[in-house]
């Protein structure tokens, strides 16, 4: 239980839970992103230990497994992070303020929308293309709250600008996976599926990562020297969009002209924004772990292409997607949406034991997933992986759920609003 305060024995004590709740953009939106890392991989694990490991009857399901685990995992998991991430940092960048009705109007939309896709994919495609489209309508109204936000300050901020048009780029994504889930389209599937990866969600993360890692660094670390060249970030976009043009193509034997590239600028940021001096902070080693992992997953992709080239495709199946996907999005987003939810609701930025070992045993659960589609490893051995990670993931971030889910629902410890 998180004590109360004597600052919060005023009037802020006893506001309602819904009026804490929706005092402020990333309570409305972090909160159900908390439960849906539980809720996405208790059914797939649901699915894992029915259809893989025989455990028990299998769900049966209104559309193939794997596109309703693609859509969870692309457009219905990591978005609440990034909205709430978002409309709370974006308008501190450029000085203007969103509205308490303009993040309801975006975030109870989805809200509903994801609980209706939850019950689709269980009972009939259409109400989860019915789903679909609830949280389609959110993401939208979210996005242009984004856009008056940036293009109504004065200037333009880059990184602002940056993702309000990725974010409308997901939007199309969102819409042409539900049109897949329609018509059991399998080329607007591939296209939604690795469209939002590659050129929504991995983009996004990469400008938060240069916007917020080298100033939360200078927070910490004394004499920092924030490091941001001007070309990295489009550089690092055109190498997402190359890698994604190319595996359209049916050409991912060459996307380690992508993948490589990017592979090593990364790794050199990491170095170069203080990954050896970021373990004074457990919070800041959270960001700078994640994004070495970003590295060697994109190394990773590297040599998986390399050994299509050499005549050796499927080695390594669908492994670095897994070790991106969670090594990387999935730990990057436990460590920034701590640091936030800690810093706005007045705690101090420490990680707990639940949060710092719940992260580094993440980082390990995407080894294991990605360790689990290599091709040499026996067929019982590959299964006992899957189902092990998929175990993990759900004691993991059910941990931190618990830890994080009671701040959103309780007032500001040093009793400020917001």
């Amino acid at each position: 239980m998180i004590p109360i305060s004597k600052a919060q024995s005023g009037p802020a004590a006893r506001r309602s839970a819904w009026a804490v709740w929706t005092c402020a953009p990333h309570r409305v939106f972090f909160l159900p992103g908390a439960l849906q890392l539980v809720a996405s991989m208790l059914l797939m694990g649901w699915d894992i230990g029915g259809r893989t490991l025989g455990l028990w009857p299998a769900p049966q399901w209104s559309m193939p497994p794997a596109w309703a685990h693609a859509w969870l995992m692309v457009y219905g998991l990591f978005p609440w992070f990034i909205f709430g991430f978002a409309l709370t940092a974006v308008p501190n960048w450029t000085g203007v303020r969103p509205t308490r009705r303009e993040w309801l109007a975006a975030g109870l939309p989805m809200i509903a929308g994801i609980l209706v896709f939850y019950a689709g994919v269980l009972a009939s495609r259409e109400m989860a293309v019915a789903g679909g489209v609830l949280h389609l309508a959110g993401w939208v109204i979210g996005t242009a709250a984004l856009t008056r936000i940036v293009f109504t300050a004065e200037g333009r901020d880059p990184q602002g600008v940056a993702i309000v048009v990725l974010l409308w780029t997901g939007a199309i994504g969102t819409a042409a996976f539900l049109l897949a889930i329609a018509t059991l389209r399998a080329d607007w599937l591939a296209f939604a599926r690795d469209g939002g990866l590659w050129l929504v969600l991995l983009p996004v993360f990469l400008v938060v990562n240069h916007r917020m890692i080298p100033f939360f660094s200078s927070r910490v670390l004394t004499g920092y020297a924030l490091y941001r060249p001007a070309f990295s970030i489009p550089f690092l976009g055109a190498a997402c969009a190359t890698h994604y043009l190319l595996e359209s193509a049916s050409l991912g034997q060459w996307t380690w002209v992508a993948d490589a590239p990017m592979a090593a600028w990364v790794g050199w940021l990491a170095w170069k924004w203080g990954l050896t001096q970021s373990f004074r902070a457990r919070l800041l080693a959270m960001l700078h772990v994640s994004l070495v992992m970003l590295a060697a997953a994109l190394a990773f992709s590297a040599v998986a292409s390399l050994a299509s080239l050499a005549g050796h495709p499927g080695i390594f199946g669908r492994g670095p997607l897994h070790l991106l996907a969670v090594s990387y999005l999935a730990a990057m987003t436990f460590g920034m949406v701590s640091r936030v939810s800690l810093g706005h609701s007045g705690r101090a930025l420490e990680a707990d034991a639940v949060t710092w070992y719940g992260f580094l045993a993440l980082v390990a659960v995407g080894v294991a997933r990605a360790l689990a589609d290599l091709a040499v490893l026996p067929a019982g051995a590959r299964s006992a992986l899957l189902g092990l990670a998929a175990l993990a993931w759900i004691a993991i971030v059910a941990g931190w759920a618990a830890r994080f889910v009671p701040i959103y629902l309780s007032p500001r410890s040093d009793g400020r609003e917001g």
